[in-house]
């Protein structure tokens, strides 16, 4: 992010000494004729040369630390270390069930907790990190606090009913259930009109999408009707450097791995 604020504040300043420049060349060419067609002449190529932008320079980022101080983001280092703990000596890892089926939870997100107005001092000053997973066995959202100073997990939560943004595994998971799905046979066609390719697998699209919930739309039709309790997800398709496709009538129940259609 810094390094992003670098370049575009280099083209900003590098934006306005090119319209001073460009004020100077109307100048120069604008000024009376007793200074000479000569003397106007070189004024003007003077001030062409002004005008040409210094070359810029590539400056590496900063290097990060292990470790951030008070309210910085997490560090990569801390983000590993988090989610290494989370899992670490607990039950999570041999009971729960990832989107693909597999043992261990899908793991959704990792961020700074906010701060805990209950604590000072110290213990106000240490970092901590919510590490959020799903498990696709209970259809549970699980929540780990971990204390990256000690080095424990200092607070568990579990949810039903709660739905997190989805992660890009999942998007991938839903894509390729859509993808092999009857009621995929429409994206399917599009894609061949777009590429004149067949589409077999989530790579070949650009994917994002949303959590659906059944009270968000009416007339869901029953077989979505879990939607809220199971995880659910919206997949918006796109022909990689290509148009778009519309697959927004399609739901993915990833809880019992189904395809649904909205009326």
């Amino acid at each position: 992010m810094r390094a992003l604020a670098r370049r575009h504040l280099g083209k900003l300043v590098t934006g306005v000494a090119l319209a001073v420049a460009g004020a100077a060349v109307a100048v120069g060419v604008s000024l009376p004729d007793d200074a000479g067609a000569a003397g106007d002449a070189a004024k003007a190529a003077a001030a062409q040369r002004d005008a040409v932008a210094p070359e810029g320079t590539v400056e590496a980022a900063p290097q990060e630390g292990e470790k951030g101080v008070g309210r910085d983001p997490l560090t990569d280092a801390e983000i590993d270390r988090a989610e290494q703990l989370a899992v670490a000596g607990g039950n999570l890892r041999r009971n729960a069930l990832d989107v693909e089926g597999d043992r261990g939870p899908e793991h959704l997100s990792t961020n700074l907790t906010e701060t805990d107005p209950r604590l000072s001092g110290a213990a106000a000053a240490q970092r901590r990190a919510d590490v959020v997973y799903y498990d696709y066995k209970s259809d549970a959202v699980v929540t780990k606090t971990v204390n990256l100073d000690t080095g424990k997990v200092e607070d568990t939560s579990t949810d039903h009913g709660v739905q997190p943004p989805p992660g890009k595994d999942e998007l991938t998971e839903a894509a390729q259930l859509l993808i092999g799905d009857r009621l995929g046979a429409d994206l399917r066609a599009d894609y061949k009109d777009a590429t004149g390719k067949k589409l077999t697998e989530p790579g070949q699209l650009e994917l994002s999408g949303m959590v659906f919930r059944k009270g968000t739309v009416a007339n869901v039709p029953a077989d979505l009707a879990a939607c809220g309790t199971h995880r659910c997800l919206r997949v918006i398709t796109k022909v990689r450097s290509g148009p778009w496709i519309d697959t927004r009538a399609l739901v993915v129940d990833l809880s019992d791995r189904t395809v649904g259609r909205l009326r």
